[in-house]
């Protein structure tokens, strides 16, 4: 075999390997939202937890990448330790999909229709349609369809460049005796996990195996405990991942590694005995690379059969393996782990969000009492629900940054970039909490009364904040652009209502009936619920964006304003609701 022969084989290994990512990472973006609702819909049932990790790995094409994801979701408290162990059986199965779709390389015949299923017939047409999508479609669910079909047409001629570099091979002893030495069954199991923990991912270990079989000197006896160590292989990438997560998380990555272990070990067993007792003879024929997707899909089939009953036995053994620490942990708010599937990892940013604007309305509310009511006694939890929200905005932001920089679906980068603008609004809503806080704490240490008719209007602008609060909480809480365009009349009542209390102010200072002391803290309080305010009306003109997808706020609130014939009727109705007269002195 000459070196021409070398390098076409390391050129057709190259672009199945960078076929077999493109289409997963495609596959799982155009997947999207759809793999968010498989995991919502998880339950704790064996049978619906092997049925996604079946379907998600199909999907993805990639049990490593399955399993992945469920160190991370269980790192997350996502998923519980029981629930991962179902999906990761399921995962195993899904794998041996892309085998299969590799065995159609095999195909031969002379027969038009057998022809057209050889993906040498197909391949191109596919490659054709995908380029087309991809570089002249403006649609982003199109443009993914064609990196799917340009990966698999990709993967597909770098199966054939590799099956036709080593067909060479047929006659090279050192190759012959190779596959002879494969025979041991340690040796080839040893050989097969190797291969798999370097490319980490037993779908293409197999690919290569198949593209190998094409010579016809790989045997029955060779290719099974190859197979059987692959799956040993695949371990290493979730093993890596549960480096730095949580107990459970190490436990579903141990859960992964026992599974296939004890499965290799009871079937490798068993293949033993029968190859000692038997003397099987087939097992020295050649196998075809239907043989070996056939010998894949039993083998994990044979592993699932032996140990979806044993669920509690292993879940005990990844207890005792890997023991509770003294100190308590806690899950993660948010895991880079989860940037591997990027529709769940907005899922839980938003659950993270929705704590941060929860508290944010919390601690806002109480300082709004604590001046309404005189009391000190929520000082203490405003503070530490103002620093709580530091916290989630602080992880938010940087997450939501490093998500950002992946290669991720349209739709998703715009929500994050709605998140992140809305996070610094909620937090800094909390902020001028505090401000109104210190306002309170103020006139009570300076022992500063205010006016019975200063503390009325008050009560009134305090009541439309805590509307205005209350609408742009639901328009983010449930996507409701409705409650949104009610935070923009209201808020040009709110001005009205701010320019008429310092007009009134004005007046009882020329009257003398206010102190010039109090007029200061009285113009920062004013101050305080303007800025409020005004982020009240950013976190509605996002989702009023968001909702007709389109990321420029002013504009959106502007054409709301200009050209809603709502407007004008909601903010006569507030203006009604909320009335407050201009005195002249």
């Amino acid at each position: 075999m000459d070196i021409f022969h070398v390098l076409a084989m390391i050129g057709g290994l190259s672009l199945f390997l960078f076929g077999m990512s493109v289409m997963g990472q495609s596959l799982e973006r155009r997947a999207g939202s759809r793999l968010r609702t498989v995991i919502e819909k998880l339950t704790t049932g064996k049978t619906a937890g092997l049925i996604t990790g079946l379907g998600v790995t199909a999907v993805i094409q990639s049990s490593s990448a399955t399993t992945v994801m469920v160190v991370g979701f269980v790192n997350s408290g996502l998923m519980t330790l029981r629930q991962a162990i179902n999906v990761i059986m399921g995962a195993n199965i899904g794998t041996t999909v892309t085998a299969w779709v590799l065995s159609l390389a095999g195909i031969e015949g002379s027969n038009m229709f057998v022809r057209l299923l050889k993906p040498s017939s197909f391949t191109p047409v596919l490659a054709f349609i995908g380029i087309l999508c991809y570089m002249f479609s403006a649609n982003p669910k199109k443009k993914e369809t064609g990196a799917i079909l340009l990966g698999f047409a990709t993967l597909m001629y770098g199966m054939e460049a590799m099956s036709g570099a080593v067909s060479g091979l047929r006659d090279v002893p050192a190759f012959q005796e190779l596959f002879i030495l494969f025979k041991n069954p340690v040796l080839g199991v040893a050989a097969g996990a190797l291969l798999t923990a370097v490319i980490q991912s037993s779908s293409a270990s197999v690919g290569i195996l198949q593209a190998l079989a094409v010579t016809g000197r790989v045997s029955w006896g060779a290719a099974i405990p190859i197979i059987m160590g692959q799956n040993i292989g695949t371990c290493v990438t979730a093993m890596i991942s549960s480096v730095g997560a949580n107990k459970n998380a190490k436990r579903a990555a141990m859960i992964h590694l026992l599974f296939n272990m004890i499965g290799t070990g009871v079937w490798l067993s068993v293949f033993c005995i029968c190859k000692a007792v038997f003397l099987l003879p087939a097992l020295d024929h050649s196998v075809s690379l239907f043989g070996i997707a056939a010998a894949h899909t039993v083998f994990n089939l044979l592993c699932t059969l032996l140990l979806l009953p044993m669920t509690g036995i292993l879940e005990r053994m990844a207890n005792m393996l890997i023991r509770d620490s003294k100190e308590e942990e806690t899950a993660p708010e948010l895991d880079e782990r989860l940037f591997a599937t990027p529709s769940i990892a907005l899922e839980r940013c938003r659950e993270v969000m929705e704590k941060l604007a929860g508290t944010a309305m919390d601690a806002m509310k109480e300082s709004l009492d604590s001046l309404e009511n005189g009391s000190g006694a929520l000082a203490d939890s405003i503070r530490e629900k103002e620093e709580l929200t530091d916290h989630y905005e602080d992880i938010l932001s940087t997450y939501l940054v490093h998500l950002s920089t992946s290669r991720i679906r349209a739709e998703d980068s715009a929500e994050a970039a709605g998140m992140l603008r809305m996070a610094g609004d909620f937090e800094r809503i909390a902020d001028y909490g505090v401000n109104l806080l210190e306002s309170a704490e103020e006139l009570r240490s300076k022992g500063l009364k205010v006016t019975e008719e200063a503390n009325e209007e008050y009560h009134v602008i305090s009541s439309a904040i805590r509307e205005a609060l209350d609408h742009s909480f639901q328009a983010f809480l449930e996507n409701d652009r409705k409650a949104a365009e009610n935070v923009e009349p209201l808020g040009q009542v709110i001005d009205i209502l701010k320019e008429k209390m310092r007009t009134n102010h004005i007046r009882r200072l020329q009257e003398g009936s206010c102190s010039i002391h109090v007029g200061f803290v009285w113009s920062d309080i004013l101050t305080s619920l303007e800025r409020v305010l005004g982020h009240c009306s950013n976190i509605a003109g996002y989702v009023m964006d968001m909702a007709g997808q389109n990321m420029n706020l002013h504009e959106s609130l502007r054409d709301f304003r200009n050209s809603s014939p709502e407007f004008e009727e909601k903010f006569q109705s507030y203006l009604d609701k909320y009335d407050i007269r201009a005195k002249q002195p």
